[in-house]
């Protein structure tokens, strides 16, 4: 069945690309744009099946386009969302998949849109109420899952990857251009997800540490 589509993407040549591409399978695009803001009048103005955006747009070039789509999956309850990246991020995964009870939402890296057919057969799925995440992101997702660093955020894995390296809380506050109240909290983070007890404080540190190099060295290895 041919849908409505609104097309989020601030490459011109991926956006016009994309248009051509979904309007050659007949669907129609009722609207391409460019950036987070106009994503949202275009979908409360058009009121599409469903809607394909980038994560990075403008207007601060950061992930601005997966707010945009967490926040018209609030305001418009249902609305099929595919998401395209280029590269695998996993808090942006499990944002998505929480929103909505995970129907209706996509998650696909940007190289997919190359295989047209298994592209525009995602869309659909998506559009029809299913699930879609891509193939790589779900592989890394499994390895993720033994991983003990994978409940930290990535600035708490920034802020222990300096703690590795032997910073203080100052330092660390100066080179990510933080407050040491900041630094204390994503530390303190860090301890609670990684499942270190009050009762070893004077070693949480060093343990954190540990797990972060022991982590590291796991996956350099390939084991």
């Amino acid at each position: 069945m041919p849908l409505r589509l609104i097309v989020a993407e601030d490459s011109v040549l991926l956006r016009e690309g994309l248009v051509s591409v979904l309007e050659r399978f007949g669907h129609t695009v009722l609207a391409a744009v460019g950036d987070a803001d106009a994503l949202v009048r275009a979908v409360a103005a058009e009121r599409p099946d469903a809607v394909i955006t980038d994560v990075r747009m403008p207007p601060s070039h950061g992930d601005d386009g997966l707010r945009a789509a967490l926040e018209l999956r609030t305001a418009h309850p249902g609305l099929p969302v595919l998401v395209l990246s280029q590269y695998i991020e996993r808090s942006y995964v499990t944002k998505l998949l929480d929103s909505g009870g995970g129907a209706g939402v996509g998650y696909l890296l940007k190289e997919r849109v190359g295989a047209v057919p298994d592209f525009i057969a995602g869309l659909e799925r998506v559009a029809g109420g299913g699930t879609v995440v891509d193939p790589e992101v779900i592989q890394q997702l499994v390895r993720l899952q033994n991983d003990p660093l994978a409940r930290l955020s990535p600035r708490e894995r920034e802020v222990l990857a300096l703690m590795a390296e032997g910073a203080s809380n100052a330092n660390l506050a100066a080179r990510l251009f933080i407050s040491e109240a900041a630094v204390n909290k994503h530390i303190g983070n860090i301890f609670l997800k990684l499942d270190l007890p009050v009762s070893t404080d004077g070693n949480r540190r060093v343990l954190a540490v540990l797990r972060f190099l022991r982590a590291n060295s796991t996956a350099a290895s390939g084991t």
